[in-house]
C-alpha cells in the first residue's frame, strides 16, 4: 500500500502519511480508529503500547495449553482404551491423522479466543471497547 493510498483512506494527504510514519506528526483519534479498523489491529497496538494486536489475543501460555489439550484429546484417540477414528474400516492414515490434528488445533485456537473475546472484562481490553 502506498502513502497516497493510505492517505486517501485516512483522508489524510500523502504528506501526513509520510509525518506519521517519520513520527514528525500524530494522527487524531478518528485518523487511529479507521487505520486500526482497516488493519484489524487495536490503537493501542499501532501505539506500540501493546504488542498483541487484540486484547483477545493468545498468549504463549495459552498456546502452550492448546498443544497440552490437543495431546490429551490425540492420546485418546490413539490409545486402545480411548476414542478410535476409523476410515472405512481400516485405521486412520499418517495423513488423515496430521489432517484430524490440524483440525483440532485450529477448533481449540479458535474456541479460546472467542471465549477470550466474549468474557474479557471490558477494563482489560484497552482501546478496543
Amino acid at each position: 500500500m502506498t502513502q497516497s493510498d493510505l492517505g486517501k483512506l485516512m483522508d489524510v494527504s500523502k504528506a501526513s502519511v509520510s509525518l506519521y510514519e517519520k513520527n514528525q506528526r500524530t494522527p487524531d483519534q478518528e485518523t487511529l480508529k479507521k487505520v486500526a479498523q482497516f488493519f484489524d489491529v487495536s490503537i493501542d497496538y499501532l501505539l506500540g503500547v501493546s504488542d498483541k494486536r487484540h486484547y483477545y489475543a493468545l498468549t504463549k501460555k495459552d498456546k502452550r495449553d492448546i498443544e497440552t489439550e490437543l495431546e490429551d484429546v490425540l492420546a485418546g484417540v490413539t490409545n486402545k482404551s480411548g476414542i478410535n477414528f476409523f476410515k472405512n474400516g481400516a485405521e486412520l492414515s499418517d495423513e488423515d491423522r496430521a489432517l484430524l490434528e490440524a483440525s483440532l488445533r485450529q477448533t481449540i485456537t479458535l474456541s479460546k479466543e472467542l471465549a477470550k473475546k466474549k468474557f474479557t472484562p471490558n477494563k482489560f481490553r484497552g482501546s478496543e471497547q
